[in-house]
């Protein structure tokens, strides 16, 4: 380990001979330490000293989830870890007033070299005291924490032998008595008290909240001098009811700056029950490159989208189910979700409309992990206006290559049950050691043979899966080595007019800022399928060149990233990264025309894509930036040879380098 610093050399100087300061030459020096590890230390016995045998019964009782074991290396940061889990344990069983300083555990090294005899002392609070167990013996509940109306005293409502007092109830006390696990009669428990916080304050309706705790004085009826009784006071602060929000600002895409706006308002507790209803509409112009690689017959690759659109979303603090729910699912912090969206966009090629409306169930397994069932997903689509031009290339593609787009152009109805499961232990920033998983499972249009012939619409059958795991690990005090694997498949479940189609929307794409940076959005594969067009689209003699405007949709999705995070200066820092994945098709190459593009055990792994780069990002706390320039590797739809590493350069190099600009990290 080297260590370099500083260091002042006081030297004779006339100045400090006559009372002055000292002069000082400042030098570097570099010192290097060498550490010579022994042999480590391991335990050979664990024994418990403990005074108190109602609280010895219980720390016995939970040996197998103790962190230390026989024959582990010596730890001190373990030992600190057992304790706060002793402390942990006995105050969720009671013993309220149980502190980590009882705890202590002494290390014997005398018996033979290299080992440990560990003993866990556990003392009484002194001499002639001994530690009690606590239940609670009332709760109040003030739900205007922080407001003052002098001479009016506070009303009482009773629900559940639990006291609401507030100067003009809001909430209904019905609703908050699901969201409390600490009762009337039950022991002391540290983990009721935070559910309860953490409950409360998911409700979205209060500011803040807090459980205190009173010992009641006089002793327990039936004269147990072994336990004790506290009053539970929970002191909540109303938030304000109306919340507006509103965003300006600018996208850049496909080489255009596009400005928006959004205009959001938050009502909370709409109905008295602690609902939570936002509305919000949205206006913008963004850049897109077009799905055809022309518009009008004219060769343009990025035109002005305009999108309007507005929601609506109330989110309502329990399952909305006819049967009567009880409080086991309180600890899940269940909430129904009510959705409705419309979005309007237009562009040179066409109109379009999407009515979109979903019923969601959620609720957490615990702070990290999160479930969404959808039994009802429904999407309505309209396309008003498509040109003629833009119509006969959807055409082409579909006779020539099978390619689904012109049937997003229609009048669908998109019906779907889907579930969610998703896992994240980092936070916003993403700054902890952490894991990231979300499963995604949909299933559509089972049941359109019961009224598609009535509506008059394409109704397609479906089913989707989709698996996305990050992994953050921390190497560094701001230095992260981070991973992702994604994958998914999507097929339909029967032909819609003799094909083997569905919905475009759920089509699986690569490339893009947040996939394979190398390559534009949604645009990589199918496999090693080379899309091809005329140089010049007015001359059909003119010869054919690779097409980059074409998006490519696929049923199976393959991307894996790789990325090493590093600071560089205050809130600068920097990203290498290495990009690979594809999407390919269930269909027959035959029957799609497209060469290459199907999925195949025996050559899936030789059609990855490779891209690599490095990035920069703007970390201002609230908001991250991120620049990142990635160049292709490995394309295995490249012509001729496939390794295109060589081709790197900063300028005139089309469709070789690519720039990303974004908002947050990319995965």
């Amino acid at each position: 380990m080297t260590a370099t610093d500083t260091v002042a050399d006081r030297r004779f100087s006339l100045g400090r001979l006559l009372g002055g300061p000292d002069t000082v030459h400042n030098r570097r020096v570099t010192v290097t330490y060498r550490v010579t590890e022994n042999q480590p230390f391991k335990y050979t016995q664990l024994d418990y000293d403990i005074a108190d045998s109602a609280i010895a019964r219980r720390v016995i009782a939970s040996q197998p989830a103790s962190l230390l074991h026989v024959g582990d290396q010596y730890d001190e940061e373990a030992i600190g870890n057992e304790r706060n889990r002793l402390e942990t344990l006995l105050k969720n069983q009671g013993y309220y007033d149980f502190r980590q300083q009882y705890v202590t555990l002494e290390a014997d090294t005398s018996f033979a070299p290299g080992t440990v005899r560990l003993r866990t002392i556990i003392s009484d609070p002194g001499p002639g005291r001994r530690h009690y167990q606590y239940t609670i013996r009332r709760v109040r509940v003030i739900t205007d924490a922080g407001v003052t109306r002098f001479g009016q005293a506070r009303d009482t409502l009773v629900q559940d032998s639990i006291y609401y007092l507030a100067y003009k109830h809001q909430i209904s006390p019905k609703t908050l008595d699901r969201k409390l696990t600490v009762r009337p009669g039950d022991t002391y428990s540290l983990t009721s008290t935070q559910l309860t916080q953490r409950q409360l304050s998911n409700l979205d309706v209060f500011r803040f909240n807090t459980v205190n705790y009173f010992r009641v004085r006089n002793a327990p009826a039936g004269g147990d001098t072994t336990r004790r009784q506290l009053d539970a006071v929970v002191n909540a602060s109303p938030a304000k009811k109306f919340q507006e929000t509103t965003e300006a600002g600018a996208t850049y895409v496909a080489y255009l700056v596009g400005p928006f706006a959004n205009e959001k308002v938050k009502i909370r507790n709409v109905f008295g029950g602690a609902e939570v209803l936002e509305i919000g509409v949205r206006a913008g112009f963004e850049g897109q490159y077009t799905s055809t690689g022309q518009v009008d017959n004219k060769s343009r690759t990025s035109v002005y989208t305009t999108q309007l659109g507005a929601n609506a979303n109330l989110v309502l603090p329990q399952f909305l189910v006819p049967w009567r729910t009880n409080h086991f699912l309180t600890q899940y912090n269940p909430r129904t979700r009510i959705n409705a969206a419309y979005t309007y966009v237009l562009r040179p090629e066409y109109t379009r409309t999407n009515l979109e409306a979903t019923y969601d169930y959620i609720w957490q397994r615990s702070t990290f992990h999160q479930y969404v069932f959808t039994p009802i997903s429904l999407s309505l689509v309209n396309t008003p206006n498509l040109s003629p031009n833009f119509r006969a290339k959807l055409q082409q593609l579909e006779a020539e290559q099978g390619s689904p787009l012109l049937r997003s152009f229609g009048n669908l109805f998109v019906p779907s049950i889907n579930f969610t499961s998703l896992y994240n232990s980092n936070d916003f920033n993403q700054t902890r050691n952490a894991h990231y998983l979300r499963l995604f499972a949909e299933v559509g249009g089972l049941t359109r043979d019961l009224y598609q012939d009535a509506i008059g619409l394409t109704v397609y059958n479906f089913a989707r899966f989709s698996a996305d795991y990050r992994r953050y690990a921390k190497i560094g005090t701001s230095s992260y080595f981070v991973y992702r694997l994604n994958g998914g498949i999507a097929h339909a479940l029967t032909t819609t007019d003799g094909l083997s189609v569905i919905p475009y929307d759920k089509y699986f794409f690569a490339g893009g800022s947040s996939s394979l940076r190398a390559w534009k959005p949604r645009r990589l594969g199918p496999g090693s399928y080379t899309s091809l067009k005329l140089a010049d689209s007015n001359d059909p003699n003119s010869e054919k060149v690779r097409d980059y405007d074409l998006e490519q949709p696929g049923e199976v999705l393959l991307e894996g990233n790789v990325e090493y995070r590093f600071p560089v200066y205050d809130f600068i820092n920097g990203a290498v990264f290495t990009d690979f994945g594809n999407v390919w098709s269930l269909q027959s190459d035959a029957k799609t025309n497209r060469p290459g593009a199907q999925f195949r055990a025996d050559r899936f792994y030789r059609q990855f894509a490779v891209g690599s780069g490095i990035g920069v990002r703007f970390d201002f706390t609230f908001l991250i930036l991120r620049l990142d320039i990635a160049t292709k590797v490995y394309d295995p739809a490249a012509l001729g040879r496939k390794f295109v590493l060589p081709n790197f350069r900063l300028t005139n190099s089309r469709d070789q380098t690519a720039f990303n600009i974004g908002i947050g990290y990319p995965f």
